[in-house]
């Protein structure tokens, strides 16, 4: 009989605690997503990040400052995977699991791709870079509240978010 309290216990205590975990991504101001795509080359690209709105602030002042280390999303750390080596704009890139951060900018942005997954920008340090690209951030085609990538089966690899595009290669 005490087996059977035990592990009722222990079900409840695992249900309410599930519940909490599910309540609390649903309440994030920054919704989750990922976008997955298989390239012509047969690699893989998976991106999985949470989408920041711009809600009226500039992006390189008040969001995204122009010049610091970022993660490129909210919540938690942005992830780049991919399931084969590629080349991002011509640069070797190991198959593997990244945390993707950049360093916005106003006239180029430096997309970084580290070696640890699951480490926030603020403790990032450029000896744990696997990658560094610069790119050049582009007009958006329309404006999008929330940050978000595309990658199409080309290759072309792109954040866009409120009036800014930038964009990248996959090979």
């Amino acid at each position: 009989m005490k087996k059977i309290i035990v592990l009722a216990m222990v079900a409840g205590m695992f249900a309410t605690s599930t519940v909490f975990a599910q309540q609390d991504k649903s309440k994030r101001p920054s919704p989750p997503a990922v976008v997955r795509e298989t390239l012509n080359s047969g690699a893989t690209v998976v991106i999985d990040y949470s989408q920041p709105s711009v809600k009226g602030r500039t992006i390189g002042k008040e969001i995204a400052p122009f010049g610091k280390v970022w993660r490129t999303g909210a919540n938690e750390p942005t992830t780049f995977e991919v399931s084969k080596a590629v080349k991002v704009d011509g640069k070797a890139l190991a198959a593997g699991k990244y945390g993707m951060y950049s360093i916005p900018g106003e006239n180029e942005w430096v997309i970084i791709f580290g070696k640890k997954s699951d480490v926030s920008a603020d403790k990032h340090v450029e000896a744990d870079d696997a990658l560094r690209i610069k790119v050049k951030p582009a007009k958006a085609a329309a404006f999008t509240e929330k940050m978000t990538f595309t990658v199409d089966k080309g290759g072309k690899v792109a954040l866009v978010w409120g009036d800014i595009s930038v964009p990248f290669m996959v090979k």
